[in-house]
Parts: C-alpha cells; sequence; structure tokens
C-alpha cells in the first residue's frame, strides 16, 4: 500500500534551501590577508633568520669605504732588556786629532730598564686588488639586498599559500558537514518509507554507507584544518583561535594579464634571484681580478716616527742608548716570485666565475619558464572559474530536479546522494580554482620582483567580505 509522502517532501524541500543559504554563507569573522602577513613578518623563523643575515650584510658599504681612508698605528713597550756590542777595527776621527785605526768599541747594559714607542701612518694611493676588494665588498651588500627582496617575496607566497589551505579546507570541512545532514536525514527518511513500505531495504542501506564514509571525511578532514590552522599559527604567532581564513569571492576572475613578453622583460630586469645571480658572476670576477699580475703591484704614502730607549749598567759601568727614527715617503711593494700560488689562486677564481656565469644563465631559463607557468596559468584559470562557475549552476539545478524526481518516485534516495555530492565538489571545485587563480597572479608579481605589500591588500579586496557571529 502506496503512502502519500507529503510531510517527507516538505522536509526535503527545506533542507534544500538550508543546504543552499548555507553555501552561500561567507565565513565568520575571518582574518585578511594582509594581517597575516604583517604578523608572519615579525613571527616567522625562517624570516628572522633572512632579517639578520641581512643586517649583517649592511656593514659591508662601510669596509668598502675603510678600505681607502689611512690606517694609523700606534704602539709602546716597556721591559728589561740586555744590549751589549763588541767592535773590532772601527776608525776613530775626532776635531784635533788625526783619526786612529783598529780601535775597539764596546757597550754593555745589563738587565736595564727599555722603553720604546712607535707611530705609523700610511695611505693607499694604487692598489688594484685593494680596489677589486673594495667592489667586492659593495657588490655582496648589493647582493644580499636582493636576498632579502627574494626571501620576503617568498615568506608572502608561503603565507599566501598557508591562508588559501586553510580557507579551503574549512569550506571542504562545512561542505562535508552539511552533506552529512543531508545524508542523515535522508537515511531516516529511506528507514521511515520503508518501513511503510514505500522503498526497498537497498535505500537504507545506500543511505547508512553513504552516510559512514561522509563521517569518515569529515573526521579527516577536521584534522587537516586543525593541523593547517596551527601551521598558520606558528608561522604568524597568532593564537590559533584567532585565524579564519577567507575564500575567494572571484570578482576578479575576468581580469587578463598583460602580455606575456612584457612580464618576461619584467622578470628578466626586476627578478631578484637573477639579478642576485649576475652580481654573483661580477663578484667571481672581481675576486679573479685580485691575483692579476697588474693587481699585485701596491703604492702606499707611509710615515713613521719611533724612539728607543735603554738605560742601566753593565761590564762598563752605568750607560744609556736612545734612538729616534722619523721617515716619511712613499712605499712600492712588488712581489717577485710567489711560488706559483698567485696564478693558481686566478685559475680558480676565473673557473669559478664561469661557474656563476652558467648559474646565472640557468637562472634566467629556470625564471622564464615559472613566468610562462604562471602566465599560462592566469590565463587559463580565468577561463576554467567561469566555467566551473557555469558548473556549480548546472549541478545545483540538477541537485533541486534530482529530488523533485526522488518526490515523485521517479529518483532513487542513491541519486539523491549522488546529486548531493556533485553539487558540492562543484563548489570546492570553483573555490580551489579560484584560490589557484590568485595564486598564480601572486607567483607572477613574485617573478617579475613586484609582489608586495599592495598586492596583497588588491587580494584581500577579492575575498569573501567577513560577517560578524
Amino acid at each position: 500500500m502506496a503512502v502519500a509522502p507529503g510531510p517527507m517532501r516538505m522536509r526535503a524541500s527545506l533542507l534544500v534551501a538550508a543546504i543552499a543559504l548555507a553555501c552561500a554563507a561567507p565565513a565568520a569573522r575571518a582574518t585578511d590577508l594582509l594581517d597575516v602577513w604583517r604578523a608572519a613578518e615579525q613571527a616567522d623563523l625562517d624570516h628572522a633568520v633572512a632579517r639578520e643575515a641581512h643586517a649583517a650584510a649592511m656593514p659591508r658599504r662601510d669596509q668598502a669605504a675603510a678600505l681607502w681612508r689611512p690606517s694609523v698605528n700606534v704602539s709602546a713597550s716597556a721591559g728589561i732588556a740586555t744590549h751589549e756590542t763588541r767592535t773590532r777595527g772601527a776608525q776613530f776621527s775626532a776635531p784635533g786629532s788625526s783619526p786612529s785605526s783598529g780601535v775597539n768599541f764596546n757597550t754593555s747594559i745589563k738587565d736595564g730598564t727599555a722603553g720604546r714607542w712607535a707611530i705609523s701612518a700610511s695611505q693607499p694611493l694604487y692598489n688594484p686588488e685593494r680596489r677589486a676588494q673594495q667592489q667586492l665588498l659593495d657588490l655582496s651588500a648589493d647582493q644580499a639586498d636582493l636576498e632579502w627582496q627574494s626571501a620576503r617575496q617568498t615568506l608572502m607566497l608561503r603565507t599566501a599559500q598557508r591562508y588559501f589551505d586553510l580557507a579551503l579546507a574549512a569550506e571542504s570541512l562545512r561542505v562535508l558537514k552539511l552533506q552529512r545532514d543531508a545524508v542523515q536525514r535522508a537515511s531516516t527518511e529511506a528507514q521511515d518509507r520503508f518501513t511503510l513500505g514505500a522503498t526497498p531495504v537497498t535505500d537504507t542501506y545506500e543511505a547508512g554507507a553513504r552516510l559512514a564514509g561522509i563521517q569518515a571525511q569529515v573526521l579527516a578532514t577536521e584534522t587537516e584544518v586543525r593541523l593547517k590552522r596551527e601551521l598558520l599559527a606558528d608561522s604568524t604567532g597568532m593564537p590559533p583561535a584567532a585565524l579564519s581564513a577567507r575564500l575567494p569571492a572571484g570578482r576578479s576572475a575576468d581580469a587578463r594579464p598583460r602580455p606575456l613578453d612584457a612580464w618576461l622583460l619584467d622578470a628578466q630586469a626586476g627578478n631578484p634571484d637573477i639579478r642576485a645571480r649576475q652580481i654573483a658572476t661580477e663578484v667571481a670576477r672581481q675576486e679573479a681580478s685580485k691575483f692579476s699580475l697588474q693587481s699585485s703591484v701596491t703604492v702606499d704614502l707611509v710615515a713613521q716616527a719611533s724612539r728607543d730607549r735603554l738605560s742601566g749598567s753593565g761590564d762598563f759601568g752605568s750607560a744609556a742608548n736612545r734612538g729616534t727614527d722619523r721617515m716619511i715617503g712613499v712605499q712600492i711593494s712588488v712581489p717577485l716570485y710567489t711560488g706559483g700560488m698567485r696564478s693558481a689562486r686566478q685559475e680558480e677564481a676565473l673557473r669559478l666565475a664561469d661557474k656563476a656565469a652558467a648559474e646565472a644563465d640557468r637562472s634566467r631559463q629556470q625564471t622564464a619558464q615559472q613566468v610562462r607557468s604562471a602566465w599560462l596559468g592566469l590565463s587559463v584559470g580565468a577561463e576554467r572559474v567561469q566555467s566551473l562557475a557555469q558548473g556549480v549552476k548546472a549541478s545545483e539545478a540538477r541537485r533541486d530536479a534530482t529530488h523533485l524526481g526522488h518526490e515523485v518516485g521517479e529518483r532513487t534516495t542513491l541519486d539523491v546522494l549522488n546529486a548531493e555530492n556533485d553539487a558540492a565538489a562543484a563548489r570546492l571545485a570553483l573555490v580551489q580554482a579560484r584560490a589557484g587563480l590568485l595564486m598564480d597572479r601572486l607567483r607572477l608579481a613574485a617573478l617579475a620582483g613586484q609582489l608586495d605589500d599592495t598586492m596583497l591588500r588588491a587580494v584581500d579586496e577579492d575575498l569573501e567580505p567577513a560577517t560578524p557571529n
């Protein structure tokens, strides 16, 4: 005997409306991506290491400037000293007397009081090796600036990826819970209809099996959400309970990127990794120039003065010796032979310069490939988002039609469950594609060296608005 399913139809209709409203509701009290980035900038440990490395490299410019400034040294000493001399066969002459030959002179001071002070100054005039060293220090500081820029962009991308990972995981959990509730109601309805003899027992088995499977997915996704929230909390220092990411709204999905050639030119000129490799090549060449023959000659302006004093007694009674030296002039240094060390080090440095140049070429090639990949992802992704949005509408229409067919007996419970599952999968695929589109936009900007706070603020404007609880 068939029983009219009027109350069941009403319950199914209310369920469809509830799911539709829940899918359209945005996340509550979500955190902005820009706020998360600013927190990560202060709390992320990898970023802290990069920040200190950058700070440590900044004094190199001062070191480079100091290489061409004069240096002044002062030294002094005091102690106990012994000084004895023996001179044989000397010639002695004095005013009013004839010279004497074969004269012996002896001096002796034992354990006397000794003192000495000296001051010296030098100013490089010509020193190719020092000039190369100065350029090395300046270039290494420039390289540190680029590495710092790259580290900031890397953290921005990592933070954005973790932010969207959390948002997508939370959305998956929300949709799974809605599916679970829907399947639970469908299972109850199937059991009621079976009890009344309106449906076969297979409907109850199908609904029960689907409910168990979704419950397992809910538990796994809850763990995933917790792990992703903890991961984002670790890098930002924010309490996990305060982190709730916003989903992309898709408002900028129709925006088309600039031509690929323009992005390739920007990347070749502005990519921090490419520029750092170019500087590394120049550093290696400057290192090689330090060991050339021309760089071995140095000319310095030097000045020095010193005084020595020793007083005490010895074999011939009390005695005192004093000596004063002063000198100012130009000092030239030319290494004549180094055993082949200098030429060997130059050969090594030249090979390292060739290696650095090859690495720079490889970096340019890899960056160009990454730009093409991100650009294609951005170009194709916009069309994909539009197609998925149409797919969401179609799957929701199919779901509603399946529910109506189920009410009149033309669709089974399994058909209803499959339609619900397909609609949820279409919704998740759409938000995943929107998040991927935003990440491709950020990656493309990073490859061109253009990723900054302004870009993250623009992404924030393309997210679903946060609403209070």
